[in-house]
């Protein structure tokens, strides 16, 4: 015996009410036999047939199908037996409107995970007279070859049962013919045939006519104008080990699936589609074009800070204080070339040694003059502040040691002075002092409210000597060896300092030391700061987005429902629902991530070409906001896709 129920009875609600819809069933069913169900509306033959085809569970009573307990399966056993064993044919045939009539007649296959399976869609195709039809859309085909369609959907795994139901309701009197004549075709040839019919003449095909009325089976005879046999093979089938066969639910057929489905439902409503990815597309390119903001704010500060040098010291003189008044610097600790002398002999530790002094002077050069600022600077200045001229050279330790009157002109002056032409080898007179231009010092920018470039190098000696008349320096630039010194270089020229000049350890205004890594640190800092401050204010506009598909996923969930009760009923479990609405959402914010890394990248393009800034945009930055965009099709796309996964197939099919 294929199927035996026993005292199978199912009760549905319509609200407080409840609706008995088989009441005490018992039945008994053979391999290849051919069977009619009739009754009027609510006599609950719908019902059986959906028991019977594995898509409802009785509230009691047992099924069995070949010795096994259909009622204890889990829903994704239940499913693995529709697919392997059940074939459904329906009144309102349930075809997909996107797709052909060979893509609408392999799905079944794509749940059982077969290969080949265009190839075998379209043998069905043939054998339903469809062969020249396997192109065409549901819309393009005829009442009866829609129903051609699904019934080669329903044969394409090879089912032993095939459920119809009303499967000529929608047909005219030709097309029901030739239905009717397929499908008693298909019973000769050892299928199983479960019918659901109202109409007399449709119920002469079976062999065997089940009457039910108020969810009881009223009468069961055999047709006697159909006793032919059908050629059946008597093997019984082990249930379990369909049911317990092992399959991914995103093998490479069923994800290759999904997307083409995916991209179908997005290109089915694009207008709606792209207004979704509006929120992700704005969001994935303020991250790019703010974090490229960012990045060139930080490669700004980088490359300003290499004028700071690396592992510096900056050793300046303090002040005294008259009555808590501080007066001028220099007034108290004076330091001079013999104090720079002394930290170079810290071999160990000190790479480069430089003495210091600013001022201010007058620069002319013939009919044209400025106001500058005047730096006195020692040989190893140039490489210790990256101020090595590009053009020209930088002064040598004799022109130092002879207090040679050469300048190193920075690009504001130049600008102010000679224009776009070259200024090396030209005489300018700096307060009146005539001094020849050796060579252009690189370009620094802004700091602050100062313009580094407007300034004037001159050898430290002719600035003491010549040009600013002090006996003293400013400050000593010191270079440690590594990183790992620079502490106690720093400890060491304090100490030196302290017993030369003869202060006291205590007196904190006398001179002090300033890191110059510690700057560099805070600097650094601020900007990954501002860079993460920036990306996260972009993010959020990513999360709206976000919240926009998942609006639009609900609505697709509730457009496609019939669709859902379909794909359940010919084999997809909870998990292929799931896998296909949440691939369909990451198609989604995918599509839109790439769309708003391009819009980003403009953007960033825009602002440094238009407005200035600087920007610099990096290859994480894409790579983040599109792995943020996946995220976010995930996440937001699973409460939806887990909700399309937990409709009951009955009622999704049945859905309005």
């Amino acid at each position: 015996m294929m199927i035996r129920l026993s005292s199978i009875s199912k009760t549905y609600r319509t609200g407080k009410v409840p609706v008995r819809a088989l009441v005490d069933i018992n039945l008994e069913i053979d391999a290849g036999e051919f069977i009619a169900i009739m009754g009027p509306s609510g006599s609950g033959k719908s019902t059986l047939m959906h028991i019977l085809g594995f898509l409802g569970r009785p509230d009691s009573g047992s099924y069995s199908l070949f010795g096994t307990e259909v009622s204890d399966l889990s829903d994704e056993e239940l499913a693995a037996l529709r697919n392997a064993l059940a074939g459904f044919v329906f009144q309102q045939f349930h075809l997909l409107g996107r797709v052909s009539a060979a893509e609408n007649t392999e799905l079944p296959l794509i749940y059982a995970g077969k290969k080949d399976i265009r190839e075998k869609a379209c043998s069905k195709l043939e054998k339903v007279g469809l062969a020249n039809r396997k192109k065409h859309r549901p819309n393009e085909l005829s009442g009866g070859e829609q129903q051609r369609v699904a019934i080669a959907r329903a044969l394409v795994n090879e089912p032993m049962i095939i459920y119809a139901d009303e499967p000529t309701g929608n047909l005219d009197t030709k097309s029901e013919e030739e239905i009717m004549n397929i499908i008693k075709e298909l019973n000769r040839h050892g299928k199983t045939i479960v019918m659901v019919t109202h109409e007399e003449e449709i119920a002469k095909y079976a062999k065997r006519k089940i009457v039910m009325r108020d969810g009881r089976i009223v009468s069961d005879e055999r047709n006697p104008e159909n006793t032919s046999a059908a050629a059946v093979n008597s093997e019984a089938l082990s249930v379990l080990n369909i049911v317990r066969q092992k399959h991914s639910s995103i093998g490479q057929v069923e994800f290759a699936e999904h997307v083409r489905q995916s991209i179908r439902a997005i290109l089915s409503n694009k207008i709606r589609a792209f207004l979704s990815m509006l929120g992700i597309l704005f969001g994935v390119a303020a991250v790019i074009a703010m974090l490229a903001l960012g990045e060139g704010a930080k490669a700004s500060i980088e490359e300003n800070l290499k004028t700071l040098g690396s592992n510096m010291l900056s050793v300046r003189a303090g002040s005294a204080r008259v009555h808590g008044v501080s007066r001028e610097a220099g007034s108290v600790t004076r330091f001079t070339f013999d104090d720079v002398a002394a930290i170079s002999r810290f071999t160990d530790l000190v790479d480069s040694v430089s003495g210091y002094m600013r001022g201010s002077g007058q620069v002319v050069y013939k009919n044209e003059n400025w106001n500058t600022s005047i730096e006195g600077v020692g040989f190893d200045y140039g490489k210790m502040r990256a101020t090595i001229p590009q053009i020209g050279r930088w002064f040598t330790r004799e022109e130092i040691a002879r207090r040679e009157k050469v300048a190193i002109l920075g690009g504001t002056v130049v600008e102010k002075l000679f224009g776009d032409k070259n200024p090396v080898g030209r005489t300018i007179k700096i307060n009146r002092i005539y001094f020849k231009i050796i060579g252009v010092a690189p370009e620094k920018g802004f700091g602050g409210h100062r313009d580094f470039d407007d300034t004037v190098y001159i050898p430290v000696t002719t600035a003491m000597y010549r040009v600013l008349g002090r006996d003293y320096l400013d400050s000593i630039f010191v270079e440690a060896k590594s990183p790992q010194t620079i502490d106690e270089a720093q400890t060491k020229i304090k100490d030196m300092i302290i017993k030369r000049h003869r202060l006291r350890a205590d007196d904190e205004d006398a001179f002090y030391i300033r890191n110059m890594s510690e700057i560099q640190e805070m600097l650094t800092s601020t900007t990954k700061t501002m860079s993460l401050l920036l990306g996260c204010i972009a993010a959020i506009s990513l999360l709206v987005g976000g919240i926009g598909i998942m609006n639009i996923m609900l609505v697709s969930v509730t457009e496609r429902t019939r669709e859902i009760g379909l794909r359940k009923a010919i084999g997809a479990r909870k998990t292929d629902i799931m896998s296909q609405f949440l691939i369909e959402s990451v198609v989604m914010t995918f599509s839109g991530g790439l769309m708003g890394v391009m819009l980003g990248v403009g953007a960033a393009f825009m602002l440094s070409a238009f407005v200035g800034w600087t920007t610099k945009v990096s290859f994480f930055s894409i790579i983040l906001s599109t792995t943020f965009s996946i995220a976010v099709g995930i996440g937001f796309g699973l409460w939806p896709a887990r909700k399309a996964s937990m409709l009951d197939p009955i009622e999704a099919l049945r859905y309005e």
